[in-house]
């Protein structure tokens, strides 16, 4: 299997004339950041439609009807849509904290939205209105003149950051460093978990891959992720599962094997132990949930 060994740091230009650099995908999915990779911009990402997955930083988690997530700089994460995603489309800013200067942001005035750029350092994904609300306006943000566009964009950061409707996704600020060796590295292994969960890996596949013995790997990965290897590609496989419950394809018993799993038993307590409820309770109540 080929290893990734494209640059990790991604470097964003904004266009001629603007301070934010606005990209609106339609249709196709965003093919220019699939990989593990960070930047010193803050990025706000809104998927219009479809279903994927979330992993930013340390976290992993999947994403149905769409999705609206603010990243902070040089916080780790893949990109969000694919050839599968089945989103309509995708809006992505990225733009440096002092874009409007060194001090815009510390003036009284701006303290709310301050603190929203310290949030975005653990990640944080919007829901309910605040999600349908501010995709609308990041929509029609690239149809605006230059000062309008900044106006309206100063809006969505207020409204941001008055929202109730949000979830951290880490509790404290991310353990993984953004030094291009690790980051490297964490490139590597992520992709050999995402590529091939669906059957067993071996520590010594991935510690090879990247050139260190099974405990060096192991000491490795724990420091910089909090998470043992095991425990990282199970949480990929759960969330995978999770999807695959939603999707109502194939019988529970089918989507352990599918996931990489191959002990119903062990997969049930998995999941409950990662989700809070077994399978056929969390496939139950996504039924109650969206029937019409």
């Amino acid at each position: 299997m080929p290893l990734i060994k494209q640059p990790i740091l991604e470097s964003i230009s904004s266009n001629y004339g603007n301070s934010l650099a606005i990209h609106r995908y339609e249709e196709a999915s965003n093919d220019f950041a699939p990989k593990w990779h960070f930047h010193p911009e803050i990025e706000l990402v809104y998927v219009n439609g479809g279903s994927g997955k979330r992993h930013i930083g340390n976290h992993i988690s999947n994403y149905t009807n769409g999705d609206l997530v603010l990243i902070g700089a040089n916080l780790p994460h893949f990109g969000f849509t694919d050839r599968l995603t089945g989103n309509k489309s995708e809006v992505v800013i990225q733009f440096r904290e002092d874009f409007l200067s060194k001090d815009f942001f510390e003036t009284p005035e701006m303290t709310a939205i301050k603190q929203l750029f310290d949030r975005s350092k653990q990640g944080i994904v919007f829901h309910s209105e605040t999600k349908k609300e501010i995709g609308r306006q990041m929509e029609q943000l690239l149809d605006r003149p230059p000062f309008e566009r900044i106006i309206d964009f100063l809006g969505i950061l207020k409204a941001l950051s008055e929202s109730p409707n949000f979830k951290l996704l880490h509790v404290d600020n991310v353990i993984l460093e953004t030094k291009p060796q690790d980051t490297n590295r964490l490139d590597i292994i992520y992709t050999i978990v995402r590529t091939e969960f669906t059957r067993h890996i071996p520590l010594a596949e991935v510690a090879n891959a990247i050139s260190m013995s099974e405990p060096s790997f192991s000491r490795y990965f724990k420091n910089k992720t909090g998470k043992t290897f095991t425990q990282f590609a199970n949480e990929y496989r759960l969330v995978h599962a999770s999807k695959l419950l939603a999707e109502e394809g194939l019988s529970i018993t089918s989507i352990c094997y599918e996931c990489g799993f191959n002990n119903f038993s062990h997969f049930n307590k998995k999941f409950k132990a990662f989700t809070g409820k077994s399978p056929s309770q969390y496939r139950n109540e996504l039924k109650t949930i969206y029937k019409p």
